[in-house]
């Protein structure tokens, strides 16, 4: 009978590892929903934010059916949340430069007949130590 015992105790094995596994899958997914948000205000000269917004502009030129690239005239807005993750939340004042889409560097302003000014809001989300960028929302409007 004692073999009998030592038989049953294996059976059990997959069920205790089951067990502790859902426990410690409840456990983390009750840490992720309450970990901590920290939302404040930084500068555009914060390196994660510079780059942020950087990767922003690059895309928003791309995506762009205009035919000059635009630049940031004015940070009006540059809010991070911290999780796991980083999201930056943005106001930009932007205006349409000179250079066309291929060129981008030194540009300067378009005045006249082409002159436009826009101020967009984007949230970012960034992994800024793998550079992972994505745009979660964006609204341009003209000024």
């Amino acid at each position: 009978m004692a073999s009998g015992g030592a038989m049953a105790r294996p059976q059990q094995a997959p069920r205790l590892l089951l067990a502790i596994l859902v426990t410690l899958v409840a456990f983390s997914y009750e840490a992720r929903k309450k970990s901590f948000i920290m939302v404040y205000e930084v500068s555009a000269v914060d390196t994660y934010a510079a780059d942020t917004i950087e990767f922003t502009i690059n895309k928003f030129n791309k995506e762009s059916n205009d035919e000059y690239n635009f630049r940031v005239v004015r940070v009006l807005k540059l809010l991070k949340q911290v999780t796991d993750h980083m999201e930056f939340i943005m106001d930009l004042e932007m205006r349409r430069t000179k250079c066309l889409k291929k060129e981008s560097h030194n540009c300067p302003f378009q005045e006249g007949n082409l002159y436009k000014q826009i101020r967009c809001s984007f949230t970012v989300f960034t992994i800024p130590w793998f550079e992972k960028y994505k745009i979660l929302k964006k609204n341009c409007t003209d000024v």
